[in-house]
């Protein structure tokens, strides 16, 4: 089983991946975290990728798609492959459709992940996180039993992300709708779309993807 999952920053692509992952074993193909991972083993494409981020360039689609062509090349042909962050554009989407077919592979499903905008922004600005451990909270979702108080350590101080603010997220949005939410009526031609409700709880959301693989 080999799918996108879409939605704009906040939406919870990342939360419900791990999920994918440790439900169903299935290997999660973060643009991001292919590119470190690349970088840190200095294969050839990491050796590329690190050239070109060095000197402060964007690295290119045609590193990102050897990235994919990299690890696919080394997943047994069980395990199904959980696209986050990637596609973004109609160009890279053809891409992923030639390297699923070079690897005897096809797309099976496209997932988006619903918000509404006024809620995506209250929920990532009211998030912060233990200074000490690391545990994460919010401001009216989530807050420490005591206030200034970390349930888990006991620390007193407290960090928020800086790019955790409105101007940022909407920024984010805006930019999802403009670039990637174009490349859905590709798919939604090849009836391979779905939607749930990203805003819904984490454990109803999951519990909704898994309802559309079990299909």
């Amino acid at each position: 089983m080999n799918i996108i999952l879409l939605g704009p920053p906040g939406a919870g692509k990342g939360t419900q991946s791990a999920g994918l992952v440790e439900r169903h074993g299935m290997k999660q193909l973060s643009t991001g975290d292919m590119l470190r991972a690349a970088v840190k083993a200095q294969t050839p494409v990491g050796l590329e990728a690190k050239a070109v981020m060095d000197r402060g360039e964007l690295v290119s689609d045609e590193i990102v798609s050897n990235l994919i062509d990299e690890n696919l090349a080394t997943m047994p042909a069980e395990q199904g492959a959980i696209f986050d962050g990637y596609p973004r554009t109609a160009a890279q989407g053809e891409q992923l459709d030639a390297l699923l077919a070079k690897h005897g592979r096809k797309l099976d499903h496209v997932i988006e992940l619903g918000v509404d905008i006024d809620a995506l922004v209250e929920r990532i600005t009211g998030r912060f996180s233990c200074a000490n451990c690391g545990a994460l909270y919010h401001d009216t979702a989530n807050p420490p039993s005591k206030e200034g108080v970390c349930d888990n350590c006991g620390s007193t101080e407290f960090k928020r992300r800086p790019d955790d603010n409105e101007e940022t997220v909407r920024t984010r949005n805006k930019e999802y709708a403009e670039k990637t939410a174009p490349i859905l009526p590709g798919y939604e031609a090849r009836g391979i779309v779905k939607r749930v409700d990203g805003m819904a709880d984490i454990n109803a959301v999951a519990k909704d993807i898994d309802a559309i693989l079990a299909v």
